[in-house]
């Protein structure tokens, strides 16, 4: 007795360890794996024993060969495989290189044949690196990112300038930012400075040395404004002409910053207006689900007039709306719809008016 339930518990170990694995028929079970890779498809038993085989044997042409890695790249079936698929289907499909794929004399490509095999995949590489160059997307990202930095470099060479000529004529006024570091910029000498800002020479001046250094400085903030402008008419092109319904809604910057922080169009497009409402505020979103803290009702789209500079009180109500506008934008631009008329646009702006006018007062705090 004891010895036939020994007997039983073994064979159920092992008919534990064939499911998901083996198919069975009758009292006949099966197991086959189909492998293929570029030229070849070839279908083994559980043995390793090849019970089909077929090899390409048309012109092996560089375009040939690429058009069928291409194919193993992207996960689909040569028509060798395909063909084999169609006579075994219940077996396992496995490309070259599988893990699972049992030891068997699998029909792999001659030295010619990988060699031409190797040229094909430089040339898909090359391929590759000119999609992703011409992805707006990835554009987008190098444009929104560089004049981000382009940015904090010249407010930042700007502001040292204005402290450092400060020091010599403090009742100098910068009303116009720019035109104060291109007048710094042009005069030779402090004197043509006061001269030309309306100022008194003050008793204590800068040396020449000192001067030309502060000229030099004011120079390249000046060329960094100018970069900066370029870089920005640049941006407003690329996304007024890949996300052409959303520029016209929010502007291309504005446009361009959300679909870089959705990580792409198609994203963009996916991603609820919910999301779209906070993109930008993540820090504070994470900070609301760790502490409870009051959620953040926007992100990136506070840039906007509509919202900066509604009370803060209707704000959020205008931020979801929006949102939800930006939302369906973007799937008109994703799916290259008919772009937004100035029509609709202004059918939004007028429900921003509304939301406004039906919020005058604050809410009352109980």
């Amino acid at each position: 007795m004891l010895f036939h339930l020994f007997i039983l518990h073994h064979l159920n170990i092992g008919f534990a360890a064939l499911r998901g694995r083996v198919k069975i028929t009758g009292l006949q079970a099966s197991v086959m794996w189909l492998w293929y890779d570029w030229r070849a498809a070839a279908v083994a038993d559980e043995h390793g024993h090849l019970v089909d085989v077929l090899e390409w044997d048309g012109h092996m042409t560089e375009h040939a060969v690429v058009e069928r890695l291409r194919t193993v790249a992207q996960g689909g079936l040569i028509p060798e495989a395909q063909t084999l698929h169609d006579r075994f289907p219940e077996a396992k499909v496995c490309v070259h290189g599988d893990e699972d794929l049992p030891e068997a004399d699998w029909p792999l490509p001659s030295h010619e044949q990988q060699t031409a095999a190797d040229r094909a995949a430089l040339r898909l590489s090359v391929e590759g690196v000119q999609a992703a160059a011409s992805d707006p997307d990835r554009r987008l990202e190098h444009l929104v990112r560089g004049s981000d930095e382009l940015r904090a470099h010249h407010l930042t060479m700007e502001s040292r300038l204005l402290e450092w000529v400060g020091l010599f004529f403090p009742m100098s006024r910068a009303t116009d930012r720019a035109a104060y570091v291109r007048t710094t910029a042009g005069c030779s000498s402090p004197s043509e400075f006061a001269l030309t800002m309306g100022l008194d020479v003050p008793p204590v001046l800068p040396s020449d040395a000192e001067w030309r250094a502060i000229t030099e400085w004011a120079e390249t903030t000046a060329n960094a404004n100018a970069r900066l402008d370029r870089m920005e008419h640049a941006l407003r092109g690329l996304a007024s002409e890949h996300l052409p319904s959303v520029s016209a809604l929010v502007g291309p910057l504005l446009a361009a910053r959300l679909c870089v922080e959705a990580h792409g169009r198609q994203r963009l497009a996916r991603l609820p207006s919910g999301t779209v409402q906070i993109l930008g505020a993540e820090k504070a979103f994470f900070h609301h689900l760790k502490t409870g803290a009051p959620s953040p009702k926007h992100g990136h789209i506070f840039m906007h007039p509509w919202i900066s500079r509604s009370p803060r009180w209707v704000r959020g109500k205008i931020a979801r709306m929006l949102a939800g506008k930006i939302s369906i934008a973007a799937k008109v631009d994703a799916f290259e719809g008919e772009p937004w008329t100035a029509e609709q646009v202004d059918a939004v702006e007028q429900r921003v008016e509304a939301l406004r006018e039906a919020n005058k007062q604050p809410p009352s705090r109980r």
